[in-house]
């Protein structure tokens, strides 16, 4: 059940067989059924959640009911709400299972005590934020600078394993395009083929 979390830990920082089972320790495993919410809007989100199985989308609801989605996130991503999460406050957002998932779940009280225990993994869950941050601010980017068309093929090159996963109204909401439009441009894209 650890063996792939131990592979992601372990390109970050090193531990001693005691580390890690403490580790181990503090997480909880969860099997949890396609479309079940693991975090609706005016919740505190209390976990951090490794992926071993299944796909994940965080969104946002405007006032008028528009989804507007932030992430998707497949096995050997992490999921949560970092803000809701780090500041204990309430979230507004929502992240929903897209598939029947697998997950390991640690929660604020054991990642406290994990970090009190074994400080190195601090720098782990600084390596995960920044790595969060980076892709949010290539995203950023790309809506700024780039066309729904370039959006959509940068989308695809960087995450294949998402596009055959993902409903095309889902990607399409994630890209900022009506689904009508993104289905023009992968029909326009296969023409070209």
């Amino acid at each position: 059940m650890f063996e792939q979390i131990d592979k992601f830990t372990d390109q970050c920082i090193s531990l001693t067989p005691e580390e890690r089972e403490f580790f181990h320790s503090m997480l909880k495993f969860r099997r949890v059924r396609k479309r079940t919410y693991l975090l609706q809007e005016g919740e505190i989100c209390d976990f951090e959640a490794y992926i071993v199985k299944g796909c994940i989308r965080t969104y946002y609801l405007s006032d008028d009911g528009t989804e507007t989605i932030l992430s998707f996130a497949v096995e050997d991503w992490w999921v949560s709400d970092l803000y809701s999460f780090t500041e204990q406050k309430v979230s507004n957002m929502f992240i929903e299972t897209i598939e029947d998932s697998e997950l390991l779940v640690i929660d604020y009280a054991s990642k406290q005590a994990l970090f009190k225990k074994i400080p190195k993994f601090e720098t782990l869950f600084r390596l995960l934020v920044q790595r969060s941050l980076f892709a949010l601010q290539r995203r950023f980017h790309s809506l700024v600078s780039q066309t729904a068309e370039q959006r959509y093929l940068a989308f695809v090159e960087k995450y294949p394993q998402i596009v055959q996963r993902v409903p095309q109204n889902q990607i399409a909401r994630y890209l900022g395009v009506s689904p009508e439009f993104l289905s023009k441009v992968r029909s326009t894209m296969l023409k070209k083929k």
